[in-house]
């Protein structure tokens, strides 16, 4: 009977507007794949199908659960979070754990766990977080976090947890200009930091690509052979789309290689070209329906809990698909994390599928919807 009321009190618009994401995903990975599959000898919509279905078992595992009762291990959660980091940097390659066939990016896990965690940590202080120094045991709950992921290393997944972290403390209640002031002052410092590096050799925890990157993000044809290579060929990719697209299969930028590891980070590089304006336009008008629907979803929660976990989950949505079609179009500088639900990945996915439940569960369980 439970679960039969879970099934009738689904969004199912939100559900289909996902549904269709990966409809998108599914034919821009066989465009994107073809000389990978030759190459490697391996079908990456096959897998990502795999996947896909071993994604919607753990968006219903998740859903089944009453989000409330994740509130009681926040600790062990916390635990569990920094557990998976540090056995990444101890048993892990490549930011990675293999499982015998079976490898995963734990750091994709601990999206979601931080979001759990952050949102029981932020609850017994919403309205008590107006200045720095009663902000700062939140700060402190993500460094570290962050700090290990950094180490991995994963600069892009580590700016998803900052994210995440100013997300949830807009809602919990800290001032917006603190906030905006906290933003303005870190990038800041990072180009200071930066600055200091070229000028005077200051020590900074980041390996030269990604270094190179952040330069590059400035002047691509600094470099334009190496570090500016991939935002020089994604931006001749999108422009070359223009307004109808080459059509499917037919990108130049995408079949003769010219775009880096296509399937993954530069997806959307590949439906641009091939789908042009209109079929970029189209899958920004789905992710915005998404983002939109989970701000209505956090907006009507039972309770401030269900607040900070839509929203944490919201804010990362958001982050990734700003920063992931930021970097393509040459607005945001590379840091090499996926389009939600659209790139080649199964820790993502099955990550981004989690967290979907996670937001569901916030929109089942609302007490107006279904009672036990």
């Amino acid at each position: 009977m439970q679960i039969t009321k879970i099934l009738k009190s689904l969004d199912y618009a939100l559900l289909c507007v996902v549904g269709l994401i990966l409809v998108v995903s599914f034919f821009v990975l066989e465009s994107a794949t073809v000389t990978a599959s030759a190459k490697y000898g391996v079908n990456f919509v096959l897998r990502q199908i795999a996947w896909t279905v071993v994604s919607i078992l753990v968006f219903f595992a998740v859903l089944y659960v009453d989000y409330s009762r994740f509130a009681k291990y926040g600790k062990f959660i916390y635990g569990l979070n920094l557990s998976l980091l540090l056995a990444t940097l101890v048993l892990g390659t490549e930011r990675s754990i293999s499982l015998g066939p079976v490898s995963f990016q734990p750091a994709e896990i601990v999206k979601i766990l931080l979001i759990l965690g952050l949102a029981q940590f932020l609850v017994p202080r919403v309205g008590k977080l107006n200045t720095f120094k009663e902000m700062f045991p939140v700060f402190l709950y993500v460094i570290i976090p962050f700090l290990l992921i950094l180490k991995q290393p994963d600069l892009g997944t580590g700016l998803v947890y900052i994210a995440i972290m100013l997300g949830m403390l807009l809602v919990a209640g800290a001032p917006p200009g603190k906030l905006l002031l906290l933003i303005v002052g870190g990038l800041g410092a990072v180009s200071l930091a930066i600055f200091g590096h070229l000028t005077w050799g200051w020590w900074l925890p980041l390996k030269p690509y990604q270094l190179n990157r952040l330069i590059v993000f400035i002047d691509p044809m600094i470099d334009p052979r190496d570090a500016g290579w991939n935002i020089i060929q994604s931006k001749i990719a999108i422009g070359s789309g223009g307004f109808w697209g080459k059509g499917w299969g037919l990108g130049s930028q995408n079949v003769n290689n010219f775009l880096p590891e296509q399937w993954t980070d530069f997806i959307f590089c590949v439906l641009a070209e091939e789908f042009g304006f209109v079929g970029a336009l189209l899958l920004l008008c789905l992710f915005f329906y998404l983002i939109y629907r989970g701000i209505i979803i956090a907006r009507e929660a039972k309770d401030i809990y269900g607040t900070l976990l839509a929203m944490g989950v919201i804010t990362m949505f958001a982050f990734h698909i700003l920063q992931n079609i930021g970097m393509t179009m040459g607005i945001m500088p590379i840091t090499g994390i996926p389009l939600p639900f659209v790139s080649y990945g199964g820790s993502s996915l099955v990550a981004n599928m989690a967290a979907l439940g996670l937001l569901m569960n916030v929109y089942v369980y609302h007490e107006e919807r279904i009672m036990f």
